[in-house]
């Protein structure tokens, strides 16, 4: 140990966040200069990872919470070589990176995404999850440690109480917060938003909690000692640091923990720019350069990091070979590769709801898909997937040999924890709750939709048949809002997120195949709760022509020169069968009816067999049981779609349908009337 050098590193790292945000005239410097002696600690002395192979499986791993100190994550990182002078000094610009909130690269050690507080740190948990459970299976070698680091914000934000219980109640003793308490955020001091006992609160979870001077380097070293010896609890480090731990005036008099040096350049404040670098031993002239002492230690500190993964890497080889069996099946986890799966072969019901045709697909992959973990937000039983549920146990602490994690009441922290257990790697996290609930899940489904990562979403009770339940617990624009989703490309130029709402049972197992092949981005499963009538096989195999779904949309029923095509998808389809038969048998029309179960997958097929599904300039209606606009993307110049433009009333979901106009027979007089217009 070396005081002067650590002084040294820390106050760099305080030069260069600060540097960073004044050229760039935009960014946080206060809470990054506060944090910058527990990062220089953590990582030279206490994170596990492999300099010369940075997305190593078996790393410790850091997850930022607070996304707003970027310029702490950068200029730490780049006292590891992974940020150039260059890239710094581009911070917050077009192109660089060095985004203004941190954006997933695992390569320069960046684990999350992060800027909507409190999401990081659910991620970590996630992690820690994912961690464990490969432990259960591969004892000895996932033993790593998940780091956080959370502030004052993240610790409000409302994810918070559901990642502090889960997190407790699981006994994550891998898990290792720092929450950097500078008693300051953006806009007030925090006494004016809080007098809770933060302390008291997370050991009431079941956390161990040691309150420490976040500046201290005896201290945090002494906490982390502590964190890494605990067996039975996740640690939270309260460190109480100085919000601009540094900032001078222009007379050298101490300026710091101050509100204002939370959120704008330094020059920006009554702090003095120039003078504070020269307080923190910078060259004013050159404030991106790293000190020549602090060069040479962290090149001391990369070696040791280097030759302490090598000493891992030779224990994982060894276990290697003692486990070829063990070894392969881990290789398959951490590959993301997924065994041959013939969802075929899932027997199905007749006529059964699709959350029950989810469940028996779920049961299947309950004894084949050995690395999923499926989560419900206490609904198992009601969005289905206790059929898995029902062949595995329940995620305890310190036993994760199960597969499956009750949530609680908490979407929001269900589905960031998804997105930490997708970062991590070696698991696929499949989620799962009523869709009007997704509301609650929407924060973290955009950040899996950025970060590109492939969670499944099962979610049911799809429409205003939900009945009974009434108004508040009826889906009418989440389909909207997940269709929205959809039409954003991600930063690889692709559509964000697959959304698949399924017409029958059979076209159910499609969707599960589809989201299980589908390993680049999210994928939302849009269920029923009530039963639907099968749509008929028109030859050998229902399943064989439901794989056209792959396409994003199919004809169901197909005839020469139609004189109308209905479309739809999920029940809606089943509606439209039923309606055809009728203006077929009633009004001698040829009918043709399309399931288009992914608008955005559709329209990714060439023009000619979209034309060849849902003709152009042609007669063509959809119906729907949410918004029009699920469909109205696809009905060109000419069509109609029928959908709810209000909100739903508590009735049996039969009522609901015959009030709506979502029978066979009101359909089918929409349908004729619309012909009609149309002459």
């Amino acid at each position: 140990m070396n005081k002067k050098i650590d002084n040294l590193s820390a106050d760099n790292i305080r030069a260069l966040a600060i540097s960073m945000v004044e050229k760039a005239n935009s960014g946080h410097p206060g809470g990054a200069m506060g944090g910058a002696d527990f990062l220089h600690i953590l990582y030279s002395e206490y994170l596990n990872f492999d300099p010369t192979e940075m997305d190593w499986p078996f790393r410790d791993r850091f997850f930022m919470d607070a996304g707003h100190l970027s310029a702490l994550m950068y200029a730490q990182y780049s006292l590891l070589g992974n940020y150039s002078k260059e890239d710094l000094q581009n911070f917050r610009q077009w192109g660089s990176i060095t985004p203004g909130h941190p954006e997933v690269d695992v390569l320069r050690g960046i684990e999350n995404t992060s800027g909507p507080l409190g999401q990081g740190h659910a991620m970590g948990v996630g992690a820690a999850i994912a961690a464990k459970f490969l432990d259960a299976r591969f004892t000895g070698l996932f033993e790593h440690k998940i780091y956080g680091f959370i502030t004052d914000g993240g610790v409000q934000e409302e994810i918070s109480q559901g990642v502090g219980r889960i997190a407790g109640h699981l006994g994550l003793n891998n898990f290792i917060m720092f929450y950097d308490s500078n008693d300051v955020q953006l806009s007030s001091m925090t006494d004016e938003v809080s007098s809770e006992d933060t302390t008291m609160k997370y050991e009431a979870w079941g956390w161990k909690v040691i309150n420490i001077d976040g500046h201290n380097h005896e201290q945090i070293r002494k906490a982390l000692d502590d964190a890494n010896a605990e067996t039975e609890r996740p640690t939270l480090i309260i460190g109480k640091t100085i919000m601009g731990k540094g900032c001078v005036l222009a007379n050298g008099d101490m300026y710091e923990g101050e509100c204002e040096l939370h959120g704008k350049p330094i020059g920006d404040t009554k702090a003095d720019f120039k003078q504070t670098l020269i307080n923190l031993g910078a060259n004013p002239e050159s404030s991106f350069d790293i000190y020549e002492d602090v060069q040479a230690y962290y090149s001391e500190v990369l070696a040791k990091k280097v030759a302490n993964a090598a000493i891992k890497k030779e224990t994982v080889a060894a276990w290697k070979k003692a486990n070829p069996a063990l070894s392969q099946k881990m290789e398959m986890f951490l590959s993301g590769v997924l065994p041959d799966l013939d969802l075929s072969q899932v027997v199905q019901k007749a006529n059964v709801a699709t959350r029950e045709a989810s469940s028996a697909v779920l049961a299947y992959l309950a004894e084949n898909l050995e690395n999923v973990i499926v989560s419900s937000a206490d609904l198992s039983n009601s969005d289905k997937t206790d059929g898995f549920l029902k062949k595995t146990t329940v995620l305890q602490k310190n036993n994760f040999k199960g597969a499956f994690l009750q949530a609680g009441v908490a979407e929001l922290t269900m589905t960031a924890i998804a997105n930490g257990i997708a970062l991590h790697g070696g698991v696929v996290p499949v989620v799962a709750t009523f869709f009007v609930f997704s509301d609650y899940m929407k924060p973290a489904i955009r950040l899996a939709a950025i970060q590109e990562l492939p969670v499944k979403y099962v979610l049911t009770h799809d429409s205003f048949r939900v009945g009974e339940d009434g108004p508040t617990h009826q889906p009418i624009e989440q389909e909207a809002q997940m269709r929205l989703m959809e039409k954003i490309k991600n930063h690889s130029g692709h559509q964000s997120l697959l959304a698949l709402r399924p017409a029958d049972a059979i076209e159910t197992s499609v969707a599960w195949d589809m989201a299980l092949k589908n390993t680049t981005t999210p994928t939302a499963l849009i269920l029923s709760r009530q039963n639907i009538k099968d749509i008929p096989a028109t030859g050998a195999s229902r399943y064989q022509e439901a794989t056209e779904a792959n396409k994003g949309g199919y004809l169901v029923k197909s005839t020469p020169n139609p004189d109308i095509t209905l479309f739809a998808n999920g029940s809606e389809v089943s509606t439209l069968m039923d309606a055809a038969a009728i203006l077929e048998k009633e009004n001698n029309l040829k009918v043709n009816v399309a399931s288009i179960i992914s608008e955005g997958l559709f329209k990714q097929q060439s023009k000619e067999y979209q034309e060849s599904v849902i003709p152009k300039g042609k007669l063509v209606f959809g119906l729907t049981a949410g918004l029009p606009v699920n469909l109205e993307g696809l009905i060109g110049d000419s069509g109609k779609v029928i959908g709810l433009d209000h909100f739903g009333y508590s009735a049996p979901a039969s009522v609901l349908d015959q009030k709506f106009g979502f029978n066979p027979e009101s359909a089918s007089k929409e349908i004729l009337k619309y012909i009609e217009e149309s002459k």
